[in-house]
């Protein structure tokens, strides 16, 4: 089952991977499906296989902030570090693009935290990486102007995606930038002006960022 992946584990035990193999189960999820809710029970840990998922912080309003991607061999930060206790979940997941998951009940992720030194390896590196990210978002927030905080965001998507042409409209970016759609019109109109993008008729063209 997880031969093609083989990549993404090759630093874990050979017992580990076998347990991997055994416990965890994949599921596919294309673009748009919720894997993960704000005030769900999270039982289960799920990595990424393939694709790209998207987190988010939600108010009680229902307004979405971007925080993070996970790209494939990325782990949830939140779920790696939940018990058997449930911990209810205080992000929301989606899936961006066709994905693949391997999702594992806690009960046995908690074990490998006691038997497998690799696997501890795993989920401390997962959460500082994530803790990394969120600072980096935390100082775009505090120490930056909309205008700053926009060119952040679209870097941030085009160096994950791994493309210049963004398909994000203004009011997509609004909602992750909690901000208003009038506000990022204004301030995409000001970056093509000055030849920092190119406005497509479904998306950004990056060209100078």
């Amino acid at each position: 089952m997880l031969d093609k992946y083989r990549h993404l584990f090759q630093d874990l035990e050979e017992p580990l991977r076998k347990e991997l193999q055994e416990k965890g189960r994949l599921v596919q999820a294309p673009p748009g499906t919720s894997l993960l809710q704000t005030g769900q029970n999270i039982r289960s840990t799920m990595i990424v296989l393939d694709g790209l998922v998207k987190l988010y912080r939600e108010d009680n309003q229902g307004s979405e902030f971007f925080m993070y991607y996970l790209e494939p061999g990325d782990g949830c930060a939140l779920s790696l570090i939940c018990d058997r206790t449930h911990r209810t979940s205080s992000v929301t997941a989606r899936a961006v693009t066709d994905s693949t998951l391997l999702v594992v009940p806690l009960e046995h992720t908690e074990n490998w935290m006691r038997q497998y030194r690799t696997w501890y390896h795993f989920v401390v590196g997962t959460y500082r990486q994530r803790y990394e990210e969120l600072l980096e978002t935390i100082d775009s927030i505090a120490f930056q102007n909309m205008d700053e905080r926009l060119e952040f965001y679209l870097r941030r998507h085009r160096d994950t995606l791994q493309t210049n042409t963004l398909h994000l409209t203004n009011t997509e970016i609004a909602q992750e930038l909690n901000s208003s759609r009038e506000v990022i019109s204004r301030l995409m109109k000001k970056l093509s002006e000055t030849g920092k993008v190119r406005l497509l008729k479904n998306g950004i063209e990056i060209l100078k960022l």
